[in-house]
């Protein structure tokens, strides 16, 4: 039997345009803009990338800063369009990418469940139904009706983590967002990923904890300057890792 996959990505290219020298204002900018005197070089930040996540799996993906890993996400979930290259995606997408995306951070805590659940997708009823659920998640019941510029980046993780996860998406995509809080909070997110794991949810992590990868995942990719270094069950790919 063929087995079903949640996401397909098929010789994915990236392509960014970077400028070759720092330009100091907007002034400098459109003055040599109108002299044609810009000069850009292209950086490849994703080059020829393919793998296949099976529905179910729980995939990590690792490498060092600048190898891809967020790119790659960014392009998995939408956000950002391939130079080249395909992807496909089967089910329903929550993405924890971005610290605070989907958020007014002039807004309190409690404005902002509603905001980024419609931003999600959810609506108002939905979101009143499971605003208890989600605050007592996030263990933020105090800080409600302070304005989220005033949270630190592991209060903000917290709200979001309990929103994306309060319904069951097809696919969870966490990068990072474990990385800030404190460990009872992570152990935390780690049980509700667990669960969700168990429920049929694919999640895709992208994680600097090396060990948190070897605990969660089944697979992992390791990128390394855009390209895939290797692919392969949690155990191999981890001890190369571990070992480069």
């Amino acid at each position: 039997m063929t087995q079903q996959l949640a996401v397909q990505v098929k010789d994915v290219e990236m392509h960014f345009n970077m400028s070759k020298e720092k330009l100091e204002s907007f002034k400098e900018y459109f003055v040599k803009l109108m002299k044609r005197q810009l000069y850009f070089e292209d950086f490849v930040a994703l080059d020829k990338v393919s793998v296949d996540i099976p529905k179910g799996d729980v995939f990590g993906i690792v490498g060092l800063n600048g190898s891809g890993k967020s790119t790659l996400l960014k392009v998995i979930s939408g956000i950002l369009k391939p130079t080249k290259g395909s992807v496909t995606v089967n089910g329903s997408i929550a993405p924890l990418i971005e610290l605070g995306a989907g958020f007014d951070m002039e807004l309190t805590a409690r404005e902002n469940i509603f905001l980024n659940g419609s931003v999600l997708g959810y609506s108002r009823k939905q979101m009143k139904e499971r605003f208890d659920e989600i605050v007592e998640f996030s263990e933020m019941r105090e800080f409600l009706d302070a304005p989220m510029k005033n949270y630190s980046s592991g209060m903000v993780a917290r709200i979001g983590f309990a929103i994306a996860t309060i319904t069951r998406p097809d696919i969870l995509i966490v990068d990072e967002i474990l990385a800030v809080g404190d460990f009872h909070f992570q152990e935390k997110c780690e049980r509700r990923i667990s669960e969700m794991m168990s429920g049929g949810t694919t999640v895709i992590i992208v994680s600097h904890a090396i060990e948190q990868i070897e605990r969660l995942c089944k697979h992992v990719m390791w990128l390394e300057r855009g390209k895939v270094k290797m692919i392969g069950d949690v155990t191999t790919v981890c001890n190369a890792y571990k070992e480069s």
